[in-house]
């Protein structure tokens, strides 16, 4: 009852789009109504994890368009669940587990331990529930609770495990918690070590232990951005565990790794860049050696070179379409006529709708990118575009999973303190 109250009071004095006139609510105000929303319209109880987009505002039915249990289990459309609003579970989780650290250490509201549990609990079924040890599904049918679909990615791998090494480190979780953590990172780290090899293309492969055919689950040889996610999923392992066999691998890979991470492309999407963020980050506060921490912070501050230009680029997209664009709804994919093939992956397309939901995604991402860095900050166009973004987006009408990431950069910067 007190969430449907507050919606409908919010509902009446927010803007509904960029560009809108200002209203007298805070930030403060903005953002509380953005939490609200994100738990009671993305987050699935069932799965207890966090679904990618609405296709409708009608309370009960926001994720009708969700795969059924029979859907998963034949691996329809495509095996990675693209496009299916069940794609980007373990991205979002992570993101929202690191986000209740965040949140935590500004306020230390009791409850958010509950929250983070419940975060936790989704994230240890996709890691547990298909039985294959190692294997981080990207989420779970709600409908049984059990179905998976078989294509991870590294993408999903990052977020997951930075998640879960956030969460470890955090005041917000228990022992029996952290002796679970434990057991799935190096769950994870053995499934890196016997599949990521030179015979295996590097490839940490798909829940029936055939190789991916869209490259997405190679984990070394690969692109600037993706360089370092390998040694920071044993770095992670190793702190979490102590094993030294996982030590001995971070410090195998790491210094190439940075090496490699020094140039990423300026054309790389902001979800590439945060991700790269998120893994140079656990590298950077567990590095022993004082030069090489020194260049991983260097390259850290010049991802967040890259981010900032975005950032301002995306907040222009968004000012430039019309209040009707923005509260878009996603489709049902059933009904989308155009579908495209991908090495024998059947994908539909969602139109102009992906755009904007991918906006509300990039403006978030771009944001917090820069306050990730150790002793960040930011400079006063940056903030403003922050506090603009969340004054005037209308949350009550919006349906992409990005308003994760307004969550995420507003906590952040209250973290470190970028925000009053």
């Amino acid at each position: 009852m007190k969430t449907v109250v507050l919606l409908t009071l919010l509902s009446v004095t927010v803007p509904t789009a960029l560009g809108a006139a200002e209203s007298a609510v805070t930030v403060e105000i903005k953002i509380d109504q953005a939490w609200t929303v994100v738990w009671d319209r993305f987050f699935q109880p069932d799965s207890q994890t966090f679904m990618d987009y609405l296709s409708s505002y009608e309370p009960g039915k926001e994720l009708s368009h969700l795969p059924t249990a029979e859907e998963v289990a034949r691996q329809y459309p495509n095996p990675c669940g693209y496009s299916t609003g069940m794609e980007d579970g373990m991205i979002l989780g992570g993101a929202m587990l690191s986000t209740l650290c965040d949140r935590f250490a500004v306020t230390g509201e009791a409850n958010l331990r509950g929250r983070a549990a419940e975060v936790f609990a989704g994230m240890r079924r996709c890691a547990t529930v298909h039985g294959v040890p190692g294997f981080i599904a990207r989420n779970v049918c709600p409908e049984d609770r059990k179905s998976v679909y078989i294509n991870s990615s590294r993408d999903q791998y990052t977020h997951f495990v930075h998640g879960l090494w956030k969460y470890y480190r955090s005041p917000l979780v228990d022992e029996a918690t952290k002796v679970e953590i434990r057991d799935i990172l190096a769950a994870v780290a053995e499934r890196m070590i016997e599949f990521v090899t030179a015979e295996n293309n590097y490839d940490f492969c798909r829940a029936d232990g055939s190789r991916c055919p869209l490259g997405i689950c190679r984990m070394w040889k690969v692109q600037a951005h993706e360089a370092a996610r390998l040694p920071m999923i044993y770095a992670a392992a190793w702190e979490t565990t102590g094993e030294p066999r996982y030590r001995q691998l971070w410090r195998q890979y790491v210094a190439e790794a940075v090496k490699q991470s020094a140039a990423p492309s300026k054309h790389n999407a902001a979800y590439a860049l945060l991700q790269m963020q998120c893994s140079l980050e656990v590298l950077y506060e567990l590095e022993p050696d004082s030069e090489l921490k020194a260049e991983i912070h260097h390259t850290m501050e010049h991802v967040s070179s890259l981010a900032a230009p975005r950032l301002d680029h995306v907040m222009q997209s968004i000012a430039g379409k019309s209040e009707q664009q923005l509260q878009m709804l996603g489709p049902d994919w059933r009904q989308v006529k155009e579908w495209i093939n991908q090495a024998g992956y059947p994908n539909p397309q969602w139109g102009p709708y992906r755009e904007i939901w991918h906006l509300f995604r990039e403006a978030g991402e771009s944001a917090l990118i820069p306050m990730m860095v150790h002793d960040a900050s930011i400079d006063a166009a940056q903030q403003q575009h922050l506090e603009r973004l969340i004054l005037q987006t209308d949350y009550l009408h919006n349906s992409s999973c990005g308003i994760v990431y307004h969550l995420a950069a507003y906590w952040k910067a209250r973290r470190v303190a970028m925000l009053p």
